[in-house]
């Protein structure tokens, strides 16, 4: 059966970043009309089987599935693991690896944002992450969030009038490369998860290809093809009209699933509403099952 919307790059309070429980994300999905969904979270599982019961309850199909903070070509790459299995050896030693190197990623980041003049500490940068190791954003929105922040002239422009993306664009300037906190990744390889996406049961698929942080081209794509790449995110919040119709030609020439997540968080990306991304069918779920190995 085609019928059926689907999202298949949610984020819970599980991510560093994300704000709504399983079960509230399934409620949401029930009430826009939503199928099938699957909780991605940044490198960890602990949504599940929580979201599945929830899913169950609220009549929406939850599939299990990871986002992976990985490194390819010296560029963050994130991949997806529809379908996972959460339990297995090979999934739960990718987030071991993960969580080291985020976590000196983030300690170091912080030190650096004090050494340029910004007030925050890593203790409560721990707290406010929910005590998880926080992706760059969430560091940005700690900061951003303090009282202390809008007194200092060198963050005003991240309190402007109509800025909506400031912690993203505070991102951009201190933690992007050549940025004042900037700290060298050292995050998994992206061809050692696609090697081992067999044993974790998930089928990989692309994140946001277009993303100012992934720029992903054509020769990417084949490299990431011979090694095991079975889907892309075509139907994105970072995607506009030309990048859609860009990445889904390349998925067709490729034979590579296209796929539709909204990336949704939460009050960090206050752009990105629920049901944002209406543009997939149960067609794309039939279609990674089929790619399953």
């Amino acid at each position: 059966m085609r019928d059926g919307l689907v999202d298949l790059h949610l984020h819970s309070y599980f991510s560093c970043d994300g704000d709504y429980s399983p079960e509230e994300l399934a409620r949401m999905a029930r009430e826009e009309g939503f199928r099938a969904i699957a909780i991605a979270d940044h490198d960890t599982v602990s949504a599940y089987p929580e979201a599945i019961e929830a899913g169950r309850r609220a009549g929406v199909e939850v599939i299990p599935s990871i986002e992976i903070t990985t490194l390819f070509d010296s560029r963050e790459f994130h991949l997806m693991l529809p379908f996972v299995d959460y339990e297995s050896e090979a999934v739960h030693y990718i987030i071991s690896r993960m969580e080291g190197t985020r976590l000196d990623e983030a300690r170091s980041r912080v030190i650096r944002l004090r050494e340029n003049g910004i007030d925050v500490d890593w203790e409560e940068v721990w707290e406010k992450s929910g005590c998880k190791p926080p992706l760059g954003v969430k560091i940005a929105q700690i900061v951003l969030d303090k009282p202390e922040s809008r007194r200092n002239p060198h963050l005003s422009k991240y309190y402007a009038e109509g800025q909506t993306l400031a912690p993203y664009v505070f991102y951009q300037d201190f933690f992007a490369e050549g940025g004042l906190a900037y700290v060298p990744k050292k995050h998994i390889s992206l061809e050692e998860v696609l090697h081992l996406a067999p044993l974790t049961g998930g089928v990989p698929v692309l994140s946001h290809p277009g993303a100012y942080f992934q720029r992903t081209t054509r020769d990417d794509l084949l490299r990431l093809k011979v090694l095991g790449l079975q889907g892309l995110e075509v139907y994105t919040s970072y995607h506009g009209p030309g990048e859609t119709e860009y990445y889904k030609s390349l998925a067709e020439e490729l034979d590579l699933v296209a796929t539709a997540g909204s990336d949704f968080h939460g009050r960090i990306k206050p752009g990105v509403k629920f049901g944002l991304i209406r543009h997939g069918d149960y067609s794309i779920v039939e279609k990674l099952k089929e790619r399953r190995r």
